[in-house]
C-alpha cells in the first residue's frame, strides 16, 4: 500500500490537474480522457498482465514488493485521475475568475485556490482507490505472489546509518486475501484462527482508511470559507 500510494497519488493528481486545467482541448486530449475514463472499469487482471510485461520483465524488478505496489498503482491511477478532475470541476467558477481578476497566475490559481477547495473530493477518490487495491488479488497473482509465506520482509528501518533501508522493496510477497485462503484450506484449528485474525486486520485497516478520509474531509471543509 505504501508503494502504491507513493506512485499513484502524486501522478494521479498531477495528471488530473493537467488534463483539466492545462491540456489543450483537441482530438488527442479527448482520446486520452475517454481512455482514462474507460480504464477505471477495466478488469484488474489486465493490469496484472501489463505489470508482468513492464515491471517484471522489461524493467527487471522481478517478483518483488516494488513490482506489486506499482501494479496496484496502475490499477487505481484512473480512479484518482477521474476523482481529481471531478473535484476540480465542482469548485465554483467565481473562485477561479476572482483569482484571475486579482492578477493571479495560472499556477497560483490552481495551487492556492482550486486544489485547496477540491482537496476533500480528491481525498475521497484516493481512499476509494486504496480501498479497492487493498483487497485485490488477480493482478498480484499474475506477477507471482506467493501462496504462502512464513517470513517477514526486511525492515525498512535499521540500527545502522542511514537507518533507512530499501531492501524490503525487492523481497518476495503475498497479499492478505491469498494468505487467508491458504490458511482456511488447512485443517488445523490454529490456521483457521489465523485466517479469522487476518480478516479482522483487513477489515480494520479498510475502516481506518475510510475513517481517516471522513475526518480529513470534515476538517478541510470546516477550514474552507466560501
Amino acid at each position: 500500500m505504501l508503494v502504491t500510494a507513493v506512485a499513484a497519488v502524486p501522478l494521479g493528481i498531477g495528471s488530473g490537474v493537467y488534463l483539466e486545467e492545462y491540456a489543450s482541448k483537441n482530438l488527442l486530449t479527448e482520446i486520452i480522457e475517454i481512455n482514462v475514463t474507460n480504464l477505471a472499469g477495466v478488469p484488474s487482471i489486465i493490469y496484472g498482465l501489463l505489470a508482468l510485461g513492464l515491471f517484471v520483465y522489461q524493467l527487471g524488478f522481478g517478483q518483488s514488493i516494488l513490482a506489486a505496489g506499482l501494479a496496484l498503482a496502475l490499477l487505481i491511477l484512473p480512479v484518482v485521475i477521474v476523482a481529481t478532475r471531478e473535484a476540480i470541476r465542482s469548485v465554483p467558477v467565481t473562485i477561479r475568475e476572482g483569482a484571475y481578476a486579482l492578477g493571479a497566475t495560472k499556477w497560483q490559481t490552481v495551487s492556492d485556490h482550486l486544489l485547496p477547495y477540491s482537496s476533500a473530493g480528491i481525498l475521497t477518490g484516493i481512499i476509494i482507490g486504496m480501498a479497492r487495491a487493498i483487497g485485490e488479488t488477480a493482478p498480484i497473482i499474475t506477477i507471482g505472489a506467493l501462496t504462502f509465506i512464513a517470513f517477514l520482509p526486511p525492515s525498512p528501518v535499521n540500527d545502522e546509518f542511514p537507518y533507512v533501508s530499501i531492501e524490503w522493496l525487492t523481497a518476495p510477497f503475498t497479499v492478505m486475501p491469498i494468505q487467508m485462503f491458504n490458511w482456511v484450506s488447512r485443517p488445523e484449528e490454529a490456521f483457521q484462527l489465523n485466517a479469522a485474525a487476518a480478516g479482522l486486520v483487513l477489515v480494520v485497516m479498510t475502516l481506518a482508511m475510510n475513517g481517516l478520509a471522513i475526518y480529513l474531509r470534515y476538517r478541510m471543509r470546516k477550514n474552507i470559507k466560501w
